[in-house]
């Protein structure tokens, strides 16, 4: 009897220290609160036709995105100071239904992508958020696919 207890506080033990796998949340898990926070981009890939192009990162520049239950952010700025500044944000409502998350841009740097809906993929893997999807604009003649990877800032 003392072997089976002792055995079984070693398994116990044994399994509370190991790593638990990186599974990524399902689309029923994500949540408004899962996103909210501070969220730095690492890659941005612009797909047009049969034409991909990594867009981001970009060397002295940096951006972030932050999200409340329910509106979303985005700063992008060179920091290096040049002497042309480089900066561009926008900021809007959010919507969110399992994995399927649709943006409403209210305010953007670039007025004529204002007052669009572009809507998105999300996955959700430990502390890095995947956002893929279809931005088109028939007016500016944009149709093309992003995947854009964010990182959450502590």
């Amino acid at each position: 009897m003392k072997f089976k207890l002792l055995l079984l506080a070693g398994l116990t033990s044994l399994a509370a220290c190991t790593e638990k796998a990186s599974i990524p949340l399902s689309a029923k898990e994500l949540t408004n609160q899962s996103l909210e926070g501070t969220w730095k981009l690492v890659s941005s890939e612009v797909t047009t036709g049969a034409k991909t192009e990594v867009t981001f990162p970009v060397k002295g520049q940096e951006m972030i995105k932050i999200f409340n239950d329910t509106h979303f952010a985005f700063f992008k700025h060179d920091i290096a100071k040049g002497v042309t500044p480089i900066y561009g944000s926008g900021a809007g409502t959010f919507s969110l239904k399992g994995d399927q998350y649709q943006e409403h841009l209210e305010y953007c740097n670039a007025r004529e992508w204002e007052n669009k809906d572009f809507k998105f993929t999300l996955t959700l893997k430990n502390d890095t958020l995947t956002q893929k999807g279809i931005e088109k604009i028939d007016s500016l003649k944009v149709n093309q696919e992003i995947v854009e990877k964010y990182t959450k800032l502590k």
